[in-house]
């Protein structure tokens, strides 16, 4: 293991109150601001919008992403806190949901990456956070990659 300091993270309640925070201005800019492109040195983000496991009731997320072809790759990281996110544990009850990246909703489907696909969209992302090894060593249980694969044959609902 490395003897390297586990990297800064703000205290859980500045984490959850900046996602707060950029969520409420996407939503009051009526979605101007708020989402930006991926790029080849910079993560992007999205709006995923899951069917609630429990309610049934739509539930959003502001996430970051990259590009693998066709598919958006996120993290179930919950800024890097242990229990899982509840966008995750939504999308492994009913893997379909939307993403808009600003141009409008698109209706995907969700999967967990494993062995090879993992490892590789795993490295890719370490691309972009340098200090990843170290923010996913402060979790109990392995961080998921998750795939959102485009499904063109359904068409995208905002519910």
């Amino acid at each position: 293991m490395d003897s390297k300091r586990a990297p800064f993270l703000p205290p859980r309640p500045f984490v959850r109150a900046a996602w707060l925070v950029h969520r409420a201005l996407h939503r009051l800019t009526g979605g101007r601001r708020g989402l930006w492109p991926s790029t080849a040195d910079r993560w992007g983000t999205m709006w995923l919008t899951t069917v609630g496991r429990r309610s049934g009731r739509p539930r959003t997320a502001i996430l970051g992403y990259f590009e693998d072809g066709p598919n958006l790759v996120t993290m179930a990281m919950n800024g890097w806190a242990d229990p899982e996110p509840k966008w995750w544990l939504n999308l492994q009850a009913l893997p379909e949901a939307t993403v808009d990246l600003g141009a409008g909703p698109t209706a995907v489907i969700a999967h967990a990456a494993t062995g090879d696909e993992r490892a590789r969209l795993w490295s890719r992302w370490a691309h972009y956070d340098k200090d990843l090894e170290g923010y996913a060593a402060r979790r109990s249980r392995p961080t998921q990659v998750v795939v959102l694969e485009p499904r063109p044959d359904r068409p995208a609902t905002t519910a």
